[in-house]
């Protein structure tokens, strides 16, 4: 059973309830949440739970029905997400909307080999490395691995690239030696049941690769999971990595079907290793692909620069090349499923600022945004960070949270909404996605559409404009007026303005800001074509959230001005289906005496008829510390909601 903690319990009362369960023959495990406390209590259910419902200090009691507890959905109803923390500041998060590709050689054979798998995987897109210290073979006369003298050659590969390193842990002696180069244990499939060994990584709490073994069932990968919880971490990753069956075609059978079946079952994060499903090079791109449509948080595949001269599992190994290719249809594939692709956040060359009193050499800040120079974003940039920082342009939203979260700029300018047009949906969609990024500012700028196109052009010979569907919305009276216009639409508005400046003809024009005219040598033909003078769009500042230490420190450092205060927070949650379940939310933000100042829904990918919801709520000047109002307001959001995450909490102008 789970017993949750009410939050003013004394350490006294929490003792007592240890003591009379331990009576009992439970097992416990205290789990600390950021909202609140709770007590797993594993064994025989030998008592009523009524008599711990009335035990001081105790908020509330759910009995688990299945075998396996703490990895069941009943004992965490959301996803858990495994972070691993790299030797570059950045945390690698496993489950969520994130796919994660780990890859390596089967085993380290020797320092260049790992030097050159390790500099191959990371370039095409892996954020983990793996490989073999020790190997477990069927053959007692195979090779059995380098042991400490790989775990080193291992982890210097692996910090050189800031890739947290993989390895495979054959016995529990073996633990003394490979806990200072390990990020990431795994289990194999023939160590699945192995629950001595189990037990004992449980208690280090780190996280685990556990593989389903040869011929496990589900449940009984769960129940081996299980061991691992109730040990001690709470960082376990589910590994599908074929069974066993009758057909002879491949080396295992690989089931996909567990990846689904696992996902209503468990909260664990889930990825698959097709390497040693199937067996066969050219059969494991297309079934790594395969798991990532199936809904797997990642895959786990070996890579090796020279496959014909490895010492173990030549056959399955992919080439570079292989890998690169497989990264980039996963790429391709990951916004389909409604996911992004985790990556190793690169090393930025920033342009450079002289500090003319001291001489000292700065890098300076940037901050990306859609479209092309001109932008309205790029306006907003300027105005926001007061010219401080360098705006580059991106060529879609998706590009822009991606060059955020892989460390190719400090910050992105998203539109959100506007006064006249409503809301940007897709950038909506992309705050679901994109779990990296948080909020971390907003600004409001005017909006003032101008009709530009090349000298000598005349309201009469305009046959085609070109802008953004969002300013073709805004200016929708004045092309009534001109309803033989064809209307095509463009990434930007500043993107439309560069396409007529470059067509040179006069029988195109672009809708945009007048700034534009001079950039992209364009005559303006008409200002204020807007329906609205009163036209605002608003825009978010983000930034990525997966960061630690002194990245963090320098990714958030302009966030706001001196002593400026939050006003803002934004929050995401998702209802049950079910009458007043959408009123009871709403209600915790009235209760909080918090002003939504918006509310949007959006649908949930792979869900009909479910929805997103999206709030901005307006924090009040009298609210002391506005960062433990909005945690207490969180916690009450997540007690009625099915699915919540906090946005940001940032100071909105």
């Amino acid at each position: 059973m789970i017993i949750v903690l009410k939050n003013d319990i004394t350490e006294k009362e929490k003792d007592n309830i240890k003591s009379v369960l331990a009576k009992n023959k439970f097992k416990l495990n205290e789990v600390k949440g950021e909202e609140s406390t709770i007590l797993a209590a594993v064994g025989r259910l030998a008592m009523d739970i009524r008599e711990v419902e009335v035990l001081p200090g105790v908020a509330n009691v759910i009995p688990i029905s299945k075998p396996y507890k703490m990895a069941s959905r009943e004992f965490k109803p959301e996803n858990t997400i495994v972070e691993v923390p790299n030797n570059w500041g950045q945390i690698i998060r496993v489950g969520g909307s994130r796919v994660v590709s780990i890859a390596g050689p089967c085993a380290v054979e020797s320092r260049q080999q790992m030097m050159d798998a390790a500099a191959a995987v990371a370039k095409s897109g892996a954020v983990m490395l793996r490989g073999g210290a020790y190997k477990p073979r069927t053959s007692p006369y195979s090779f059995q691995g380098l042991g400490e003298e790989g775990l080193k050659y291992l982890k210097e590969a692996g910090e050189r690239y800031g890739l947290p390193v993989v390895t495979e842990i054959v016995a529990t002696e073996n633990i003394p030696v490979m806990k200072d180069y390990v990020d990431v244990y795994q289990v194999g499939a023939r160590n699945m049941q192995n629950f001595e060994l189990l037990k004992k990584l449980g208690a280090l709490g780190k996280p685990v690769i556990l593989k389903r073994g040869l011929s496990a069932t589900i449940e009984e990968l769960l129940m081996a999971a299980e061991y691992l919880l109730s040990s001690g971490t709470d960082k376990v990753i589910l590994c599908e990595r074929g069974i066993r069956t009758y057909e002879k075609a491949t080396r295992n059978t690989l089931d996909l079907s567990a990846i689904p079946i696992l996902r209503g079952m468990t909260h664990l994060p889930i990825i698959v290793d097709p390497s040693h499903a199937v067996g066969i090079r050219d059969k494991i791109p297309p079934m790594g692909l395969a798991a990532i449509a199936s809904g797997a948080d990642g895959i786990i595949v070996e890579v090796h620069c020279h496959p014909e001269k490895a010492l173990s599992d030549a056959a399955q190994a992919l080439y570079p090349e292989q890998f690169d290719k497989l990264m980039r249809d996963i790429e391709a594939l990951a916004p389909v499923v409604g996911k992004e692709v985790a990556h190793i956040r690169e090393v930025k060359k920033t342009s450079v600022k002289i500090e003319k009193s001291t001489g000292e050499k700065k890098q300076k800040i940037t901050c990306a945004f859609s479209g092309k120079k001109g932008a309205y974003a790029e306006q907003a940039i300027a105005r926001y960070f007061d010219g401080t920082v360098k705006a580059e342009a991106t060529d879609s939203f998706r590009e822009l949270f991606q060059a955020v979260v892989d460390g190719k700029t400090d910050y992105g300018m998203v539109p959100i909404e506007n006064s006249l047009a409503g809301s940007v949906y897709q950038n909506y969609d992309n705050l679901t996605q994109f779990e990296d990024v948080s909020i971390v500012g907003s600004i409001t700028l005017r909006i003032q559409h101008s009709l530009l196109a090349c000298k000598g052009a005349t309201l009469d010979s305009i046959k085609t404009v070109y802008s953004h569907p969002q300013a073709l919305s805004q200016c929708h009276n004045f092309l009534a007026d001109h309803k033989d216009w064809a209307q095509i639409e463009a990434v930007s508005t500043a993107t439309a303005a560069k396409l007529v400046g470059e067509k040179q003809s006069s029988e195109a024009a672009a809708i945009a800001s007048s700034v534009n005219a001079k950039l992209y040598k364009l005559d303006v033909l008409k200002d204020g074509i807007e329906d609205d003078p009163r036209n605002y769009t608003r825009f978010v500042i983000i930034a990525p959230n997966h960061l630690t230490g002194d990245a963090a420190e320098q990714a958030f450092r302009q966030q706001m001005g001196e002593g400026t205060s939050p006003n803002m927070a934004s929050f995401m949650f998702s209802v049950s289906n079910e009458p007043g379940a959408l009123y009871e939310c709403l209600g915790i933000f009235h209760k909080a005496h918090l002003n939504l100042s918006r509310l949007e829904s959006r649908p949930i990918a792979g869900k009909p008829w479910r929805y997103w919801f999206y709030a901005d709520a307006v924090l009040d000047e009298t609210i002391q510390d506005k960062q433990e109002y909005v945690r207490k307001v969180l916690k009450d959001l997540n007690a009625k909601a099915e699915d919540v995450r906090l946005l940001g909490v940032y100071n909105g102008r």
